[in-house]
């Protein structure tokens, strides 16, 4: 116990998002959260798609993970995968815009299934599996990460606890100086977490999480991703309803142009994009839809510190570049 000195921030606590679920494990990455989750499946070997951020498979080949990767097809469900008994499978929620029924008839198909929701925090777990949540890519937190399933806190105490205070200092310079000149702290910060080993939550971001208002900041992400498909729908090559219903609240708006550039050309209009993933390119035919996704897919922002205003300056240097091409 401490008593006197100076104050420090003085926080709500509201509540999580996710708490006391009957089965929950707070670890400090997405990549760690599905590492537990193999090891509570006891498999050695998993399943996951070439279209995956590569970083998760780089972290359980790391740590003693064996992966197999599987095409999808143009409605995001796996191809031609047949786990074994003792493997397990990844099957992604992405962008978070397909709807739970959707991702319920996909894990129906297979045993030992981890459904990675890091793109869908508000998606809720699906039963007999493992959900992966990861805070970071919807809020202002330093790590995190939520995996939800049955005992799925089994085994977290040979976990170390994360610090991340150190390196979460971009978190307050944004809020004077803007994303783009905090951006390398940012970066130091995600280095830190991938070199680290599986952790648990950092106390900092377990207190950030309780005092966060998560119903404004899901109307807001999803008023934003209606309003840009509105203005997108007629030149996006996919149709990102297609899966989506009333529950989904999107990461992102994924816009789907065939122009290489784009994504260049939007930085130069301070609108910082990159492409997801670059890397697939070297490991699939370019006739994949995985391909075709990696090249010319845009992950429009849509988050909860834009309004109108943003996604209609978005919009118009949209078409301004197609106009010049």
């Amino acid at each position: 116990m401490e008593i006197g000195s100076f104050i420090g921030l003085d926080l709500e606590g509201t509540g999580e998002y996710y708490n006391n679920q009957l089965g929950m494990a707070r670890l400090n990455s997405a990549r760690a959260g599905i590492y537990h989750a193999c090891k509570l499946y006891h498999c050695t070997t998993v399943h996951l798609p070439y279209y995956l951020c590569p970083s998760v498979h780089q972290y359980l080949s790391e740590h003693g993970i064996v992966t197999q990767k599987y095409y999808c097809n143009d409605r995001f469900e796996p191809m031609g995968v047949k786990p074994k008994e003792n493997e397990a499978i990844i099957v992604v929620n992405y962008f978070g815009i397909i709807a739970h029924k959707n991702m319920q008839k996909v894990a129906d198909r297979y045993k030992n299934v981890i459904v990675d929701n890091s793109a869908a925090f508000y998606a809720s777990p699906i039963d007999g599996c493992y959900n992966i949540y990861s805070p970071r890519k919807f809020f202002g937190v330093p790590d995190g990460c939520y995996v939800i399933g049955d005992c799925a806190s089994k085994g977290i105490v040979q976990y170390d606890e994360d610090y991340s205070s150190e390196t979460a200092s971009f978190l307050f310079k944004t809020i004077e100086f803007g994303t783009n000149a905090t951006y390398q702290e940012r970066m130091k910060n995600e280095q830190r977490i991938d070199q680290s080993a599986p952790l648990r939550m950092s106390q900092l971001t377990h207190t950030l999480l309780k005092n966060i208002n998560y119903a404004r900041i899901g109307k807001k992400r999803v008023e934003n991703f209606m309003y840009a498909h509105f203005m997108f729908s007629k030149i996006n090559k996919i149709d990102p309803l297609m899966l989506l219903d009333k529950s989904c609240v999107p990461m992102v708006y994924p816009l789907v142009i065939e122009s290489a550039d784009l994504d260049k050309k939007l930085r130069e209009h301070n609108i910082y994009v990159g492409r997801l993933w670059n890397n697939v390119l070297k490991e699939v035919a370019m006739d994949t839809f995985e391909a075709h996704m990696s090249k010319f897919m845009i992950p429009l922002p849509i988050d909860q510190r834009y309004s109108r205003k943003e996604m209609n300056f978005i919009y118009e240097v949209v078409t301004d570049i197609l106009k010049e091409e």
